[in-house]
């Protein structure tokens, strides 16, 4: 079999996500033989030539095809113009080469101008799949300037999902809202993110006297960060029983000065980010807007119970056996429920923290979802 994946970058020469998603996909899918051909640009200082982030008998099944994205022109709305421009450059590259994939799967905005060349001529070019992830464009945001971008996102994102072969969801509530922008049923395929084992612990570690809450994640507002300080200092100088971890690239002007806070600052290598997962009680993700967190994921694998806002396919990782879900920018809400986790008794906070870990193991693990991609993609083109 052989795949085309036309992405928004691949960590960590871009950083997010999305991006580490491409990046576990493209992994264990040459690790399975298939031939892929990475599209994606570089962001960063490091070598993109060498792709050294893939072993050396992943890299026999991988071509990489570095495509620079577009200088945006700073108007509203540059980012759509730069990410059409960038699906033209895509689609230039690959147009005679189309016939030799078995099948597409884009990230974003990268298949647009492929997807509008098939309307014109169908027969030549493989199916495509297209992945936005949360579309948190369709979701609740969390300001009036937040409202308007995510404005100018929709109607690109509506008609390239309505016109796609196929849409990839992440399930629950993300689900919901491809329907709701006209993408039938049908089109509609369901698999979760995932975690590499490496991430799994192989015990879960006794509470201590202090609850320990950890945010993992960048400073932006659709994080629900200002709702979070806002709770924070209403309880840190009142408890002598929680201490709250930040991990990130904060600036001084967003940090709060609070007992029991302490930032880590932005940490990369994942030994260390483990590290503090193993001392944290509930994973803190307050968001007003989501996909399917990897900070989530990468914290349940840690056995970590967790907090979260039950915004996109969350609910599809947190339930009432090993966490608390909460509404999206309700402050009182994330107060009482903080308030809640710190009342938790410790036999049932460690049952929170096991379900958390089985749920990753018989659920999120990447060959599990890798294998369940693999067959979905041969029922397809074999169709």
């Amino acid at each position: 079999m052989r795949i085309a994946i036309l992405s928004d970058g691949v960590h960590p020469y871009v950083v997010g996500g999305m991006q580490r998603h491409t990046f576990y996909l493209c992994k264990y899918l040459s690790r399975r033989g298939i031939q892929v051909t990475l599209v994606h640009f570089n962001q960063s200082d490091l070598d993109i030539g060498k792709l050294e982030i893939f072993s050396s008998e992943e890299r026999q099944n991988i071509e990489s095809v570095v495509i620079p994205f577009p200088d945006s022109d700073g108007f509203p709305g540059h980012y759509v113009r730069a990410s059409y421009r960038y699906s033209c450059l895509v689609f230039e590259h690959l147009k005679d080469r189309f016939i030799e994939f078995d099948f597409v799967y884009a990230k974003g905005f990268s298949a647009w101008k492929l997807i509008q060349e098939k309307q014109k001529s169908p027969a030549k070019f493989p199916p495509v799949g297209v992945k936005f992830h949360g579309y948190e464009m369709f979701q609740k945001q969390a300001d009036f300037k937040s409202f308007l971008k995510s404005l100018l996102l929709r109607k690109p994102v509506r008609w390239i999902s309505r016109h796609a072969d196929l849409v990839f969801s992440y399930g629950s509530g993300i689900s919901e809202i491809i329907k709701r922008i006209g993408v039938p049923q049908h089109k509609i395929i369901e698999l979760p993110a995932g975690i590499e084992d490496g991430w799994i612990t192989d015990k879960v570690p006794q509470t201590g006297k202090s609850t320990v809450f950890t945010y993992l994640g960048r400073y932006e507002r659709r994080k629900g960060i200002e709702e979070l300080n806002h709770v924070l200092l209403s309880l840190t100088n009142a408890s002598e029983t929680l201490v709250f971890n930040f991990i990130g690239p904060f600036q001084a002007s967003q940090k709060i000065s609070a007992d029991g806070v302490v930032y880590h600052g932005s940490i990369t290598d994942n030994q260390s980010i483990m590290k503090i997962l193993d001392t944290t009680d509930f994973l803190v993700c307050p968001s007003w807007s989501e996909g399917m967190p990897n900070v989530i994921l990468e914290a349940m694998a840690r056995s970590c119970a967790i907090v979260a806002s039950d915004v996109g396919a969350v609910s599809d990782m947190v339930d009432e056996t090993n966490g608390f879900l909460i509404q999206a920018g309700n402050t009182k809400e994330l107060r009482n429920t903080l308030i809640r986790a710190m009342k938790t008794d410790p036999k049932t906070l460690l049952r929170m923290k096991e379900a958390s870990l089985n749920k990753i193991k018989t659920q999120f693990r990447y060959e599990i979802i890798i294998d369940a991609f693999v067959q979905k993609i041969n029922t397809i083109i074999h169709s």
